[in-house]
């Protein structure tokens, strides 16, 4: 439901703070109090198409906020689940500034949306009816929909069923369609497979392989340099005939040194030193030494060294920037080569498994369309009874199945469109073309009251729906609407004191002139405030006591019928 509205420089609204509550709400007033503008605000929240043309002069901007409070696992929470927006408190706030660049900035619970995503979201949120404005009732391509949610709890595991298997029928079909459409391709791309599997394969790939075989080929490569390193650091480290080497000469430094180690500490920590220095000159000579004995230069080890760097490096180029690369890319080319072999091993299989699948598609389908059918009759009947309770007990009402030459769509295998006969002796018409207000009113009222509860939508918007009829018809709407805010709240504009007197909660919209600049104000009426409003509804610009007697009259009458 929608808790809070706040409208900032909106048409001929400035600043407007309204609260709303649950049940059946009416907004009154004169004409051109602003009543609609607070609809069209809604509206825009809803994602209603917007235009700067809605500014309040003056303004840079108009800014719209709503607070709706939602049900924990109804179709809006799992659409803010989808869009990833935050709703633990199932509260629902919708923000929209409207600037007069044209830049329209959209929020849900603060998070940055577009109003392709706003509208979607809102249309699950509120839903509003005016007098040409009736949204999925008026659209034929939604009345299938409708149906559907009308029949929900008879077609729900048949519905299941035939989209899973309409899912499974187009990904077989489009496997089939891609390879027949594609033969060449198809066998460009299994040589190509077959090719750079086999290549990868042969090569035997593994993991830091380049890095080794780098570091033997830098090893050969330098040889000469290395070898010849090795040998001088050595000579000089031992001794080469009558010259001494440096191991020798630090072991004479620390033989002399050990007299004096003990008489200072200075001496002891120069002693210990020059011994380190003369273990590790040790333990340097014979790594050298070692090192030296393992030498040799091996031409042909290089040579395949460099070809086998020569072989990665042209993996490398093709299929990846690293061994790991190489090897990832050759699990993914072997998968899909699998895949093709196997498909192309079975391709009668394929058309088989294609033709299979659609038959049992078309049961299903058919199964689902027998259903549908049924409840379709079911939604007649229905809608007969509230067309009688409404005045039109001489109204047809037809859920018309059309021809679908054969067509298979996600929905099913049908095409549906509400048709309706107003009065004797007229031929059926699609109810998107009905022309008459007043007929239109009850026929969506009709629907609504219906569909109410099944849509599962928290906030439903009457604008002037009322329009064209009046007396018994006026209270018959009345009940109707009144009904349907059991399920939903409802916002209703009207200027029939019938409907005003059923409300839960009663707002008067004025407007007054301060500086030469038109404002916009929202009271809600106490009781005896609602008696003077539905006077001056039944009698005009003069309030009689008999139109006070009237009205309340009106208000005992509309309390005994929310009671009954």
């Amino acid at each position: 439901m929608l808790q809070e509205l706040s409208i900032t420089n909106f048409a001929i609204i400035e600043q407007l703070d309204i609260a709303f509550e649950n049940g059946m709400t009416v907004l009154t007033g004169e004409t051109g109090a602003g009543k609609s503008i607070i609809i069209d605000a809604v509206g825009l929240l809803a994602g209603g198409r917007g235009s700067q043309e809605f500014i309040r002069t003056g303004a840079d901007k108009a800014v719209l906020q709503g607070m709706f409070i939602l049900p924990a696992d109804g179709v809006t929470a799992h659409m803010l689940d989808e869009a990833g927006i935050d709703h633990a408190d199932n509260t629902v706030i919708l923000q929209r500034e409207i600037a007069k660049s044209g830049r329209n900035t959209c929020r849900i619970n603060g998070m940055l949306v577009n109003t392709t995503t706003l509208k979607r979201i809102g249309e699950t949120i509120v839903d509003i009816h005016g007098q040409n404005e009736h949204q999925e009732l008026m659209q034929p391509e939604k009345h299938l929909g409708l149906l559907d949610e009308f029949a929900a709890h008879k077609i729900q595991k048949l519905k299941t069923t035939y989209t899973q298997q309409y899912e499974a029928y187009q990904q077989l079909s489009q496997e089939l369609r891609q390879k027949n459409a594609n033969e060449k391709e198809w066998a460009q791309r299994l040589d190509m497979l077959n090719f750079q599997v086999e290549e990868i394969s042969t090569a035997q790939v593994k993991v830091g392989e380049e890095a080794d075989l780098t570091a033997e080929r830098d090893r050969l490569d330098n040889y000469q340099m290395i070898n010849q390193a090795l040998q001088q650091s050595y000579n000089l480290l031992t001794a080469e005939e009558e010259t001494p080497g440096a191991v020798d000469v630090v072991g004479e430094a620390m033989n002399a040194l050990e007299p004096i180690a003990n008489l200072d500490s200075a001496f002891n920590d120069i002693t210990v030193n020059v011994k380190n220095a003369f273990y590790a000159l040790q333990d340097a000579s014979g790594q050298i030494s070692n090192q030296l004995d393992l030498q040799e230069f091996d031409e042909g080890r290089l040579d395949e060294i460099e070809q086998r760097l020569d072989v990665l490096s042209q993996l490398k180029r093709k299929y990846g920037d690293s061994e790991q690369q190489i090897l990832d890319y050759y699990q993914k080319i072997a998968a899909e080569l699998a895949k093709m072999t196997d498909s192309e091993e079975n391709s009668e299989g394929l058309s088989q498994s294609v033709a299979e699948q659609k038959a049992a598609l078309l049961t299903t389908g058919q199964a689902l369309s027998d259903k549908r059918r049924t409840c379709a009759k079911s939604l007649q009947r229905q809608i007969h009874q509230e067309l009688k309770d409404l005045y039109m007990d001489k109204a047809i009402f037809e859920v018309r199945f059309k021809p679908t030459k054969g067509q298979i769509y996600r929905s099913g295998l049908d095409s549906v469109e509400f048709y309706i006969q107003t009065n004797p002796g007229e031929r059926m018409r699609p109810l998107a073309k009905i022309a008459s207000g007043g007929e239109l009113s009850r026929m969506m009222l009709a629907l609504k009251t219906i569909f109410s509860e099944s849509q599962g939508i928290t906030s439903i918007i009457f604008d002037e729906v009322d329009t064209g009829v009046s007396g018994r018809v006026a209270q018959a709407i009345a009940e109707k609407i009144s009904g349907i805010a059991k399920f939903s709240q409802v916002l209703c504009i009207t200027h029939l004191p019938q409907v005003a007197a059923m409300a839960d909660h009663h707002y008067f919209i004025a407007k007054k002139i301060t500086g030469q600049r038109t404002k916009t104000s929202v009271s809600k009426l106490a009781q005896s405030d609602r008696v003077q409003e539905l006077a001056r509804m039944l009698a005009g610009t003069k309030v009689t006591q008999l139109s006070l007697e009237h009205a309340e009259e009106l208000l005992r009458l509309a309390g005994e019928e929310k009671k009954a």
